[in-house]
């Protein structure tokens, strides 16, 4: 089992920053992918950003790509999301998720291919 603990959400003005962490504990070991999704009110949870634990490639969402970056600390144990230029459309719950199956083509950007998941922290932005 692996347990997943976001933090950092809050209120931000468009063009704000804010960064998002998530603490994961258990066994991390089997962690293969890190991945940040989002959840806007009404709408489905998409992938936001992604990042193999152990080399660092990351993968992002056309919507967010060069305004958020993901980033990881395997010594602690943590995953960041950096979030730049941000804008009303990323007011969402953001979920840390954890993927434990290779292969990035194989569910990589979708709900049903990570296996852990946190609580989610909510992220607001007004224009």
């Amino acid at each position: 089992q692996v347990q997943l603990v976001e933090s950092g959400g809050g209120l931000a003005q468009a063009g704000d920053s804010l960064r998002l962490s998530c603490a994961l504990s258990g066994r991390t070991s089997s962690i293969v992918y890190m991945a940040w999704f989002r959840q806007a009110p009404g709408k489905e949870r998409e992938f936001a950003a992604a990042i193999r634990w152990s080399e660092g490639t990351t993968y992002y969402a056309d919507s967010v790509k060069g305004r958020f970056t993901i980033s990881r600390d395997n010594a602690k144990n943590m995953v960041y999301l950096q979030m730049n230029s941000l804008k009303p459309e990323d007011t969402a719950v953001y979920y840390c998720a954890a993927r434990t199956a290779l292969g990035w083509f194989q569910g990589g950007r979708l709900v049903r291919g990570y296996d852990y998941w946190g609580q989610g922290t909510q992220v607001t932005v007004s224009s």
